[in-house]
């Protein structure tokens, strides 16, 4: 069956889930490792338009690196035993009762208890929560023929360069995505407010899976229109 470059034309009516990617890039063919075990204290990559994802045992902190200052990170958190288990923006909110976390917030699941927590955050803390993934029906929406790089297919390859697959792409915490609500409750897209080296530090409540997620988000300001590369490292 053939397909229009139209990602709306995707038969949806074909996918028993969300899980399958709509194109590929370098993410799938660069895995930190098989199984995405990371050494710990080696600093990784995340290429710009590309995803890596990797698995913390309870206790472990992953430090995410605005390398640049000018890179947004999708970032989700799974529950490593049970993918359907993931960091909830939509309950971590009703659980802060703000709509940013800040150092020393728990990251709740969808099943309502705690994945993650939020440690440092070394930038001035303007992160979102309201925005979905970019996905190839967002670049069609505005205006790109043909396949683009996104954080849904980031995020899908990712997992599945390491062996896993996750039914859905849940909202993520896009870290640095600067996108402040009017007092009429517009919102803009703005570039980050973060400087070169900032970085957040989350600890793994139980074992995870955390994706990440260099935004290749180049038609609208939120990576000042020049995705880069951000880096992380994992530590006991």
């Amino acid at each position: 069956m053939s397909h229009s470059n139209h990602a709306h034309d995707y038969p949806a009516c074909c996918q028993p889930d969300n899980g399958a990617s709509l194109g590929t890039n370098a993410t799938l063919a660069e895995p930190l490792s098989a199984d995405g075990t990371p050494e710990l204290g080696k600093t990784y990559t995340v290429p710009a338009r590309c995803g890596r994802a990797v698995r913390l045992k309870a206790g472990e902190v992953i430090r995410i690196v605005n390398t640049h200052g000018t890179q947004v990170c999708d970032t989700w958190l799974f529950n490593a035993e049970d993918l359907s288990e993931f960091l909830s923006m939509e309950h971590a909110r009703a659980h802060i009762d703000r709509v940013i976390p800040k150092p020393g917030d728990e990251l709740f699941s969808n099943r309502r208890r705690a994945i993650g927590k939020l440690l440092t955050d070394t930038s001035p803390g303007v992160h979102d929560t309201l925005i979905a993934a970019c996905d190839l029906h967002r670049y069609t929406n505005l205006g790109v023929e043909g396949y683009h790089d996104s954080c849904a297919d980031n995020m899908r390859l990712a997992l599945q360069a390491i062996g896993l697959r996750a039914r859905e792409v849940p909202q993520p915490f896009n870290l640095w995505m600067n996108i402040p609500v009017k007092a009429d409750y517009s919102i803009e897209w703005l570039p980050p407010v973060s400087k070169a080296g900032d970085y957040v530090e989350i600890e793994a409540v139980m074992d995870c899976v955390v994706v990440m997620s260099a935004c290749p988000q180049d038609i609208v300001p939120i990576n000042d229109l020049n995705p880069v590369e951000v880096h992380f490292s994992v530590s006991a």
